[in-house]
């Protein structure tokens, strides 16, 4: 780290926070998989074969560049940080989907508020805290980086809008635009009045918005480093998302969803019926068109179609369930799938992870959503992880290899799906210690 970018170089490997591999009978305990069972009806006549020929060669061609693997990382009030790596593997009526824990142990001294990770590979790890710092980890070398000690309030936003930046956001009324080559920062983006409680930045990356405490909705222009646009909203945003196309965006607070065109003209409001924890845009895998994944205090995730009219108000077409509690943050990923002998011949679907204050992480499988809904469909798990009562607070999925390709163990080469080598095995440490267990459990007497 270069001592300008405010940093304090650590080089510690995650083994040495004292964190053991699990046992087996812990994995088969805490981690679930649930058989994914879905068929595709054959086509019938010549036009509808070509039209399943063609999207058929249009997903190989999506999913060649797609991963065939994620890593899920959380955060927590107790100061851990969750790692876990999710596969899927072929079955005979579908797809089965695992997790399996790859690390736990205290990553900061006060609560993780935010975690991010690197698009496209997913080689950087960023963890912010209420001990003001922000973490950079390098999950492919399996060690700390260092810190970025350049806010001087809780860290409430992370995220990485391209491989080669990082951008922050605080309870001191910033914004942080850091570059990923030596974590020197680049723009400093003052304007708010108090907490900044989330960034979303444009799919051209060249423009990003804020809210926060001060009521207020700010857009800023990264190029330039400066803001560009405000509007009052009259209430506190707390969160602040970007449709997939960027033809348009959401502000949320409390239990309302507020639709703005791109030049920050609401356009109209959405009342759910329950407090919103987190807010997300996906694609849907059959069919066209966006979707809104809406986190909540009712226990889950409720799913809207985003119509192409923009006068028409997104709906629920469906709801993903399973959760005791609520649900407190969403995020998706599109991944490829190995081939399968079964009749599920998809060669990608988007996965939706969620974690809940049960304690409880899910992924479901977005292709379970039909092309045509009907009567509001439930979507239950596909794999589960219970991290036994962890209060958790913040959710990132990282991006495994892209399929088939070979990985670096050790200076040689190896095709997926081949054993891995115990020098490997032994940089991950993923069992909390005792004595942390007992401090964790005296933190989750606390109440919220």
């Amino acid at each position: 780290m270069a001592d300008k970018a405010g940093t304090r170089k650590v080089e510690q490997k995650f083994k040495k926070a004292r964190i053991e591999k699990p046992s087996k009978s812990q994995e088969k305990r805490q981690s679930k998989s649930v058989t994914k069972q879905t068929s595709v009806s054959s086509s019938k006549g010549k036009e509808k074969a070509v039209d399943t020929a063609n999207a058929t060669s249009a997903q190989r061609s999506e999913s060649s560049s797609l991963p065939s693997s994620f890593k899920i990382i959380a955060g927590s009030y107790e100061k851990l940080l969750y790692g876990l790596d999710g596969t899927v593997t072929p079955s005979d009526s579908g797809y089965e989907f695992h997790l399996k824990p790859i690390f736990i142990f205290p990553a900061h001294v006060s609560c993780i508020k935010a975690v991010a990770a690197s698009p496209t590979g997913g080689k950087w790890l960023a963890t912010g805290s209420a001990d003001e710092i922000v973490k950079v980890w390098d999950l492919g070398r399996r060690k700390e980086i260092g810190g970025l000690m350049h806010h001087e309030g809780s860290i409430t936003y992370l995220q990485f809008p391209s491989r080669s930046h990082l951008l922050s956001a605080s309870e001191d009324g910033t914004l942080c635009l850091f570059h990923a080559r030596d974590w020197a920062v680049l723009r400093s983006l003052k304007g708010h009045k108090g907490r900044v409680n989330s960034v979303a930045v444009h799919p051209s990356g060249k423009v990003a918005l804020s809210v926060g405490q001060d009521k207020t909705l700010r857009m800023w222009d990264l190029m330039r480093g400066k803001g560009s646009a405000s509007v009052k909203l009259g209430k506190e945003g707390e969160v602040v998302r970007w449709s997939i196309t960027g033809s348009n965006f959401v502000v949320q607070s409390q239990s309302s969803i507020e639709v703005f065109s791109t030049n920050m003209v609401l356009q109209h409001t959405v009342t759910h019926p329950s407090r919103i924890q987190s807010v997300r845009f996906c694609k849907r895998v059959n069919g066209e068109g966006e979707l809104l994944l809406v986190a909540a205090e009712d226990k889950k995730v409720s799913v809207y179609e985003v119509l192409k009219d923009p006068e028409q108000l997104p709906k629920i077409i469906a709801e993903m369930i399973g959760h005791l509690n609520r649900v407190k943050a969403v995020e998706t990923l599109d991944i490829a799938l190995p081939a399968s002998s079964s009749t599920d011949a998809r060669k990608m679907t988007t996965i939706v992870c969620t974690i809940s204050s049960d304690g409880k992480i899910f992924v479901y499988d977005l292709a379970e959503l039909p092309e045509k809904v009907q009567d509001n469909p439930q979507l239950r798990p596909v794999a589960e992880y219970d991290t036994k009562g962890t209060r958790l607070t913040c959710l990132t999925i990282a991006e495994g290899r892209p399929a088939g390709e070979s990985k670096t163990i050790n200076g040689k080469r190896k095709r997926e799906g081949e054993k891995e080598s115990e020098d490997e095995e032994d940089e991950w440490k993923p069992q909390v210690s005792d004595a942390e267990e007992e401090v964790a459990g005296e933190s989750g007497d606390e109440t919220e």
